[in-house]
């Protein structure tokens, strides 16, 4: 499979075998796509988190104190809907799936139909929550990003791009490292981040509570 915007065609041989180029394939549990977006992948994320509340659903939807369901739902079933959060490149329209499954847990496990038409407002008010699967992904990035600044890795030198290639003239220099900074909220540079990440301390008390826009 070869990762591109443009789907050129693509012929890789071993021992005079070609490869079979296929438009996606799952690695490690995650499903990488040819366009090399996540939309597939959160989508498939999701499917598989709905499936597990719905075998579970006599627990969920039971008469235990409300709190403890909310934490079983969060331990059990967001953690398979955000395997692999901190990695993902969010769309609006990703985001919107997203929050769309929260509302989906929570109107689940309160019984409330579509159809009663209950706007969501009202069913955070019953849940006693906020809107907070973004921030869970906002945490997962900014736990994730401090641990590859502080190493030194192949995707710290893909991020400072240090690896060789050639990139597209229609796009900047500097697009992954501008794209981790607004990630953070953090405006003041690459620079200060990498400096910032070598205090797991101040790293946690910068971004462990609120790391700005998703993006």
């Amino acid at each position: 499979m070869k990762i591109s915007r443009q789907p050129t065609p693509v012929t890789i041989k071993i021992d005079q075998k070609q490869l079979e180029n296929v438009k996606c394939f799952k690695y490690l549990g995650s499903l990488l796509t040819d366009d090399g977006r996540c939309t597939c992948e959160i989508k498939s994320r999701i499917a598989m988190a709905k499936a597990a509340f719905s075998k579970k659903k006599n627990l969920f939807t039971s008469k235990l104190d409300l709190n403890l369901r909310k934490k079983l739902v969060k331990c059990y079933i967001w953690s398979i809907a955000l395997y692999g959060a901190e990695t993902w490149t969010l769309r609006a329209v990703d985001q919107k799936h997203l929050e769309s499954f929260e509302m989906w847990c929570w109107r689940r496990m309160e019984k409330i139909s579509w159809t009663d038409y209950v706007r969501n407002e009202e069913v955070l008010i019953r849940v006693s929550e906020q809107r907070n699967i973004l921030h869970e992904i906002r945490k997962r990035k900014a736990n994730w990003i401090g641990h590859i600044l502080r190493g030194n890795c192949l995707l710290k030198e893909v991020i400072e791009g240090k690896i060789e290639g050639r990139i597209e003239v229609t796009r900047r220099r500097g697009g992954r490292r501008r794209k981790m900074l607004d990630d953070l909220g953090d405006r003041r540079g690459y620079c200060h981040l990498k400096e910032k990440a070598l205090d797991r301390i101040k790293w946690r008390n910068c971004f462990g509570r609120d790391c700005g826009p998703v993006v």
